[in-house]
C-alpha cells in the first residue's frame, strides 16, 4: 500500500495512504481529544472537539474525518486549535444538566474528563447561559434507560445499533435544539425492536444511556436479616472487574471477587460456571437427539438473551431452530429455589437470587413471565459488572488486597469448559467437547472459534463431518439466518452472540480505556480453561450428581420441566 509522509507537532509521520489525521498522530504517540469518534464505528466528525489547525493554510480541521495528504503540516497544540477544542466542550457542556455528582457515569465520563483536562471551568461555561433542553428521562423496561437531556447527539449510539447490531433501534428525531436521540414513537426499549444488549450504553460517551440500576435493591435484600441472598457470578466477570479497581484488562481475579462479594454479606457465593456446565449438557444432548433423530438442523444456541430477543423480533420463523436449554443464568436461579433450596432447608420464598452479569439485556431475561420454574422468579434481582464495582466502592472495600475467597460448596464445582462460556465461540467448543466424547468417547480437538465477525469450522464426529458457524454482534449474525431462512444453509450448529467479542463485550461490562481489552478479557478466559483440571462440563462432579440425586437425565421429565423454556414471536414497532 502507498505511503504518505506528513509532520505533526514538527514529528515527520509516515501513513498508509487513506488514514486520517487522527489516525497518524495517535500513530506518532500524539493524543487528540475527540467524543464522537470510536475506532468500531464509522466516522462522523460531528463534535468538532479533534480540532487541529492546518499549517499551510490556517485551516482548523475536525483530525477524525480529514484524510491526511502527503505532505501535510499540522499542528494539534497551536492556539487556535485548542481554543476551538475548548469553545466546542463549553459549548456541549452549556446545554448539559450540571448534576456530575449523581450521574451513573460521574468518574467515567469522557466528557467531565476532556472538561478537566482542557482547562474548562463553570464561569466560561456560563457565558453562553441560556434554555436547555429539558425532556423527562425515559426509564421504563427492565435493562436501559435513556435521559435525552445528557445526551451530546455524538451518535455512537446510533451507529453501533445501525452498523455492529443491524437493529437499528435508535435514530435522530427533531430538528436543532430539539434534535434528540430516541426509539421509534419514543417509545421504551422493552416495545421496539431492541436486544436490550446495551451495546449503545457501552459506547455513550456520556451518561445519556445506562442500564437501570438495582443496585438499592440488592442492599435491601443484604439487609434483610429473613431473606437467605445467593449470588451467581458470570465467567467473564472475573476477568473485567478489576478494570474497576485500576488492573489491566483479562486479569483473573476470580479469588477477589468471591472475598468482595463474601464481605458485602452474601449468604452463599457460586459461579454461573456451574450452570453453564448444566447449559453444556443440556443442550449438548439436544443437538445429540437432533442428529441422531434426524430433526432439523440448524441447531442455534440459546443463552444470550439479547440475541434471543432479536429472533422473537425479527427471525420468529426460526424459533424451532434456537435450543430449548434456558441460560445459565436461569438454569441456576432455578435449581438455586429447589433442589438446593430443599438440600439446605431453606424456605425457597426466603431465597433472594442476585446474578452478577457482563449484560444488560440478562435483566429482562429474570423477568420474563416463563421464568417463574421454581414455582416463584427464579432471578431476582441481576448487577452488572459495572454496578457490583459500584457497590464494592460503596462498601469501602479494597479489592486488590482482599485475601481470595473460595465459591461455596454443593454447587461449587467449575469447568474449564464453563469459563470459555465467557467469549464468542466458548459456547460451541464446551458443547462439542461433550457431544463428541459422549458418542464416540473421543476428545475434541481445540477450535479456536474467537475473536469477532463470522467464524467457521468443521468437526468430525462419528465418521460425520459437521459444519460449524460462530457469530458475535446481531449484524453478523443476519447474514448466517437469512441463509437459513431462504434454505441455503449449510451449518448444523450455530453460535450467536449480541455482543461482539461475547459477553467479555457486553453491554454491562467496564468502560475501558484500551481499545484491545474484549481480547485480553478472552484471553484470561482462555487462560482459566487451561489450568483447570477438569474441562469438560459432563465431568463436573457436582454436576453429575445434582442429576443423580434430582434431575434424573439429561432432557428427562425433570429436566425439561426446570431446565428448558420457550419463545415468542414478538410484534414490535
Amino acid at each position: 500500500m502507498n505511503k504518505i509522509t506528513l509532520t505533526i507537532d514538527d514529528q515527520v509521520v509516515q501513513v498508509e495512504n487513506g488514514a486520517t489525521v487522527l489516525e497518524a498522530a495517535r500513530r506518532a504517540g500524539i493524543d487528540i481529544p475527540t467524543l464522537c469518534y470510536h475506532p468500531d464505528l464509522s466516522l462522523a466528525g460531528s463534535c468538532r472537539v479533534c480540532m487541529v489547525e492546518d499549517l499551510e493554510t490556517s485551516r482548523l480541521l475536525a483530525s477524525c474525518v480529514t484524510p491526511a495528504a502527503d505532505g501535510m503540516r499540522i499542528s494539534t497544540r497551536s492556539a487556535a486549535a485548542r481554543r476551538a477544542r475548548k469553545l466546542n466542550i463549553e459549548l456541549l457542556l452549556a446545554n448539559h444538566p450540571n448534576d456530575c455528582l449523581g450521574c451513573d457515569r460521574s468518574g467515567s465520563c469522557e466528557l467531565q474528563r476532556l472538561a478537566a483536562d482542557l482547562g474548562v471551568d463553570r464561569r466560561s461555561v456560563d457565558r453562553f447561559a441560556g434554555q436547555k433542553r429539558k425532556r423527562p428521562p425515559v426509564e421504563q423496561g427492565f435493562s436501559l434507560k435513556r435521559d435525552p437531556n445528557k445526551c451530546i447527539l455524538c451518535g455512537r449510539c446510533v451507529r453501533a445499533c445501525g452498523e455492529i447490531q443491524g437493529v437499528m433501534a435508535l435514530d435522530f428525531a427533531g430538528r436543532g435544539f430539539d434534535a434528540i436521540v430516541t426509539t421509534a414513537f419514543d417509545l421504551p426499549y422493552s416495545e421496539v425492536n431492541c436486544a436490550e444488549c446495551g451495546q449503545c450504553a457501552a459506547v455513550c460517551p456520556v451518561g445519556a444511556i445506562t442500564e437501570i440500576s438495582e443496585i438499592s435493591r440488592v442492599w435491601e435484600a443484604l439487609d434483610d436479616p429473613d431473606m437467605f441472598v445467593v449470588v451467581q457470578t458470570a465467567p467473564s466477570v472475573q476477568v473485567s472487574i478489576g478494570e474497576e479497581f485500576g488492573l489491566e484488562p483479562g486479569t483473573v481475579v476470580t479469588g477477589k471477587l468471591i472475598a468482595a462479594l463474601k464481605r458485602l454479606g452474601f449468604d452463599r457465593v457460586f459461579s454461573t460456571e456451574f450452570s453453564a456446565d448444566l447449559t453444556i449438557i443440556e443442550e449438548g444432548h439436544e443437538f445429540i437427539s437432533k442428529i441422531t433423530e434426524s430433526k432439523k438442523l440448524p441447531h442455534i444456541t440459546s443463552c444470550c438473551p439479547g440475541w434471543v430477543k432479536y429472533a422473537e423480533c425479527n427471525y420468529p420463523d426460526l424459533l424451532e431452530h434456537v435450543s430449548t436449554a434456558k441460560s445459565p443464568q436461569q438454569m441456576f436461579s432455578t435449581i438455586v429455589k429447589t433442589f438446593y433450596a430443599a438440600k439446605s432447608g431453606i424456605d425457597p420464598e426466603k431465597i433472594f437470587t442476585v446474578s452478577v452479569m457482563p449484560c444488560t439485556a440478562k435483566k429482562l431475561e429474570k423477568a420474563r413471565p416463563e421464568h417463574r420454574d421454581s414455582g416463584f422468579q427464579d432471578t431476582d434481582a441481576v448487577l452488572t459488572t459495572r454496578e457490583l464495582a459500584r457497590m464494592i466502592k460503596e462498601a469501602g472495600l479494597d479489592f486488590i488486597n482482599l485475601e481470595d475467597g473460595d465459591y461455596d460448596q454443593i454447587m461449587g464445582e467449575t469447568t474449564g469448559a464453563a469459563a470459555i462460556f465467557g467469549t464468542t465461540g466458548g459456547v460451541t467448543e464446551a458443547a462439542l467437547r461433550t457431544v463428541k466424547e459422549v458418542l464416540t468417547g473421543e476428545s475434541l480437538d481445540r477450535l479456536n472459534l474467537g475473536l469477532v465477525g463470522i467464524r467457521e469450522a468443521q468437526v468430525e464426529i462419528a465418521g460425520r463431518v459437521y459444519n460449524i458457524a460462530v457469530a458475535s454482534g446481531l449484524a453478523n449474525a443476519a447474514k448466517l439466518l437469512d441463509d437459513v431462512r431462504e434454505g441455503k444453509s449449510k451449518y448444523d450448529w450455530i453460535e450467536i452472540m449480541a455482543c461482539p467479542h461475547g459477553c467479555v463485550g457486553g453491554g454491562g461490562q467496564p468502560f475501558s480505556r484500551f481499545s484491545d481489552a474484549k481480547d485480553r478479557r478472552a484471553r484470561g478466559l482462555t487462560e482459566i480453561d487451561q489450568n483447570r483440571q477438569i474441562r469438560k462440563s459432563h465431568h463436573n462432579p457436582d454436576v453429575i450428581s445434582l442429576y443423580e440425586e434430582f434431575l434424573g437425565e439429561p432432557l428427562g421429565e425433570k429436566s425439561h420441566e426446570l431446565l428448558h423454556t420457550s419463545y415468542q414471536a414478538r410484534n414490535v414497532r
